[in-house]
């Protein structure tokens, strides 16, 4: 990985800082700080700035292109921790480090500068959450905020605790979606975000839609004003106000009806098996028997959604068409319990390739390290990353799945054909749009905390999706041209 990508550098075209700093700023003496300033864009919009830089060749660029601004090589959030100087503005764009990259001493400070600022976020935050709650802490009252922000924060679930900290503390907060990217090298799309009125509190956030950044000296218009408590009901997530006035709406109305459940009520959604060292615990079945590896100890898997047939189920036929192209789909299953191995499993558990597999991080984790856990046999696989729309299918085979679907079991007396059924309306399609999320690159990716709240019709609402349907189908379009999908 490199240098830029993990300290999550991604620097702002200068329309953009230019922007931002010409709104944040109001007076000529006005003092602004960039929390992360990389090389200097924002500093050298304004005479009077204070940039904080973690790397120290970016700093030495900084340094260079802003000549009058004060430029510490530094921690942020150690830093903040520690100065006593406040701002009447604070711009930038923060570092966007996921969860798994920002960790150690440096998170430890920023989630608790963040639940100082009243927005109490999960381990698992992305960095540039905590870098807006701390910078927050050092406006000094009236104090304007203006931030470049991924776009996740229309759907992550940290964004939820930030966006209600921030109400409570400004007496105005906006934020601006752009379906265009502002970054052409990067997959994710970014927004904008202002706050203004640092010690006030508001009850909304305004939200406004734009295919493409422009320049401007204010932010634009608003064409919502959500309240808090409709923000809430969501999750606060801004995904469904993308969608045009009428489609939310008709979508909000099926949400209420008794004919439509949460697919949380029909089947349970999870992920697949985690084995650690695929490339180990998956063969392919010329070498399952050139090691004679007996059939008791493997199992067909599916590996990728792009393994799913386009047809509603998952049968024998297909298995035997991955099994006579020979792919590596067997896993290697063997019970926690097993005492007795046979010595061909055995000498492939004490090969190079499984004395490698061991040292692995999960394999190295579990006991013994060969026992591959949580495999079962689903009733169906949902897919976790899709293009043009989510799929579901029934597990005729009886396969087991990788953590690369979801697999889906059934609740009840639920039938997996009804479910189906439901799952093809345009209500369920629009549904997947509205509660997964983009990844780049156009795809939509669904978490099994966002599939379970996926709208499945039931029969009754037969007669009123027909009506509605031409008015979903154009929402779900329209949430598609906003992930970015052709």
């Amino acid at each position: 990985m490199s240098k830029r990508k993990q300290l999550g550098q991604f620097f702002t075209p200068e329309a953009v800082a230019k922007t931002l700093v010409r709104w944040a700023v109001r007076r000529d003496e006005d003092r602004v700080l960039d929390p992360a300033c990389g090389d200097g864009e924002f500093l050298s919009a304004h005479e009077c700035a204070v940039g904080i830089e973690l790397d120290a060749v970016h700093a030495a660029a900084a340094r260079g292109r802003a000549p009058a601004a004060l430029v510490h090589e530094a921690d942020f959030f150690a830093w903040a921790a520690q100065t006593h100087e406040r701002f009447e503005a604070i711009v930038g764009n923060p570092p966007f480090i996921r969860y798994q990259g920002f960790s150690g001493a440096m998170r430890a400070r920023a989630l608790k500068q963040s639940a100082a600022f009243g927005a109490v976020l999960p381990q698992v935050t992305s960095s540039w959450a905590p870098f807006i709650a701390a910078s927050s802490l050092l406006l000094k009252p009236g104090g304007r905020l203006a931030f470049v922000v991924p776009a996740e924060i229309g759907h992550a679930s940290y964004a939820a605790p930030l966006l209600e900290a921030l109400c409570a503390k400004f007496e105005r907060v906006a934020v601006v979606a752009v379906r265009e990217k502002l970054f052409a090298a990067l997959s994710a799309d970014a927004w904008l975000l202002y706050a203004s009125g640092y010690g006030g509190r508001t009850g909304e956030v305004e939200l406004s839609l734009h295919d493409a950044f422009a320049p401007s000296r204010e932010p634009p218009a608003p064409q919502h004003r959500i309240p808090l408590a409709a923000l809430r009901r969501s999750r606060g997530r801004l995904r469904r106000w993308l969608l045009p006035g009428d489609v939310r709406e008709v979508y909000e109305h099926f949400e209420g009806s008794e004919a439509v459940h949460r697919l949380v009520s029909l089947a349970t959604v999870g992920i697949g098996y985690v084995s650690g060292a695929n490339g180990f615990f998956h063969v392919r079945p010329s070498e399952a028997r050139r090691m004679r590896i007996p059939g008791c100890f493997l199992r067909v898997a599916v590996r990728r959604g792009g393994s799913l047939p386009a047809a509603p189920s998952v049968t024998h036929r297909h298995v035997k068409s991955w099994l006579d192209a020979d792919e590596p789909v067997l896993l290697l299953r063997i019970a926690r319990d097993e005492r007795r191995l046979p010595s061909a499993v055995r000498s492939y558990l004490d090969s190079p390739l499984g004395e490698r597999a061991r040292q692995a991080y999960k394999c190295r984790a579990r006991e013994p390290w060969y026992a591959v856990p949580d495999v079962l046999v689903p009733d169906g696989f949902l897919t976790y990353m899709s293009g043009e729309r989510v799929r579901i299918v029934r597990n005729a085979a009886r396969c087991v799945a990788t953590n690369s679907v979801h697999v889906v079991r059934m609740k009840g007396t639920a039938s997996f054909r009804a479910l189906q059924q439901g799952f093809e309306s345009a209500l369920s399609r629009l549904s997947c749009e509205v509660e997964g999320h983009p990844l780049g690159g156009g795809m939509l990716k669904v978490e099994p905390r966002e599939a379970q709240r996926i709208l499945v019709p039931g029969p009754a609402a037969d007669a009123e999706l027909r009506a509605a349907r031409e008015v979903l189908e154009r929402g779900s379009g329209e949430l598609r041209r906003w992930r970015g999908y052709a």
